[in-house]
């Protein structure tokens, strides 16, 4: 069972922008095979991290307007979002260390 929600068109304000602390967007798709390498990871991290960091999930074809409105040109995306504004964009998937350092001042 997967640690990390997912969020809509409907829910994002709410689940994001609205949000206390800082929340990690993962931009993804179902035929995205990196995408899908990457879940896992974002899970672990979500698990081991639950009090400093959000993780959820936006499909970008069943949200395509949040995909454009954030400029998602390739996936797996990931934007980190801080007081509704977008604080930090790692692009492509990543190993967990790696994820972890683009992370850590989230983190810390």
């Amino acid at each position: 069972m997967s640690n990390v929600k997912a969020t809509t068109s409907a829910t994002f304000e709410q689940d994001v922008l609205q949000a206390d602390g800082p929340v990690l967007v993962d931009f993804w798709a179902a035929w995205c095979g990196p995408c899908r390498m990457v879940a896992p990871v974002l899970d672990e991290i979500q698990s081991e991290n639950p009090d400093k960091i959000t993780i959820v999930k936006l499909n970008v074809d069943e949200n395509p307007d949040l995909a454009m409105k954030y400029q998602i040109t390739s996936i797996p995306a990931m934007k980190v979002f801080q007081n509704g504004e977008v604080a930090s964009t790692i692009i492509g998937a990543k190993p967990k260390f790696a994820l972890e350092q683009d992370l850590a001042p989230y983190l810390a």
